[in-house]
């Protein structure tokens, strides 16, 4: 028999858990494997080598194996997690879609600092193998994320979290939408998925430095949030607003595996 003083307290648990802030989980892993398993056709063979080398032991050893991994850390890592939580996302829609670090990012924890950061780890090779594979992780799923328009959005809605809809019956909000059930809503498996992506035209990309150029790609997201029609008019969404939006939710992931490799490739000295 449980005591009730001890059920109490459980339920108080539970209950103070469920208020804790739950971080954006940009793409979902859908949408981070496709933007790993894209920047791996772009490699180079030195490059490929030493990922290939980084990532063995781990249970998947391969770009897309790790591209979850980030948002895993809130059951696997919790401290890590909470540490880590602001690196997903820096908010620039109420400036126009133009960032500035001392006043969108002035303690460097966003996705463009943490990309910089994580670049220049996996970059140095007096770091620790240990050291470097987790800066991998992190640049894997941030390059994914920062390509995510929600990831750099309003900070007055949350990334869209806070912006409710129904669509096709059921009750979402705008973030969820964009990270995962447009492109599930499709049907595809994530190998056709990936066919299909590859037959999008490759986005120009200027020549890669380090530190990467993590704000543009962040504000050329926040413009896809800020163009008219974006936020529906409705809060049931009609599936038009899909027909015309996935596209550019499939231009984006597509712009994030070409970036994702350019970064690799820079880092571990591939190109």
């Amino acid at each position: 028999m449980v005591r009730p003083f001890l059920f109490v307290l459980a339920l108080a648990s539970a209950c103070a858990l469920a208020l804790l802030p739950v971080p954006a989980q940009a793409w979902g892993l859908l949408g981070h494997r496709l933007v790993a398993l894209l920047a791996w056709d772009d490699l180079t063979p030195a490059t490929r080598l030493q990922i290939d080398a980084l990532l063995t032991g781990e249970a998947d050893p391969t770009l897309a194996g790790i591209a979850g991994w980030a948002d895993d850390l809130r059951k696997n890592d919790p401290v890590l997690g909470r540490q880590t939580a602001n690196w997903h996302f820096v908010n620039i829609g109420e400036h126009d879609c133009v960032y500035l670090q001392r006043r969108d990012c002035p303690d460097g924890n966003c996705v463009i600092e943490a990309i910089r950061k994580q670049t220049a780890i996996l970059a140095d090779t007096r770091r620790t193998r240990a050291e470097r594979l987790q800066a991998l992780k992190f640049v894997v799923h941030f390059v994914g994320d920062a390509h995510q328009p929600l990831h750099a959005g309003y900070a007055r809605d949350k990334g869209g979290n806070d912006a409710q809809i129904n669509w096709n019956g059921r009750g979402t909000n705008m973030h969820t939408l964009w990270d995962s059930r447009m492109l599930v809503s499709t049907g595809r498996s994530e190998q056709a998925y990936l066919q299909h992506l590859r037959t999008l035209p490759r986005p120009a990309l200027a020549a890669m430095t380090l530190p990467p150029p993590a704000a543009t790609w962040a504000e050329q997201s926040c413009r896809v949030v800020t163009q008219p029609g974006f936020y529906p008019r409705r809060a049931k969404l009609e599936q038009a607003y899909v027909d015309t939006h996935l596209p550019i939710a499939e231009r984006q992931l597509r712009a994030g595996g070409v970036a994702l490799a350019a970064v690799l490739n820079k880092a571990l000295g591939g190109r």
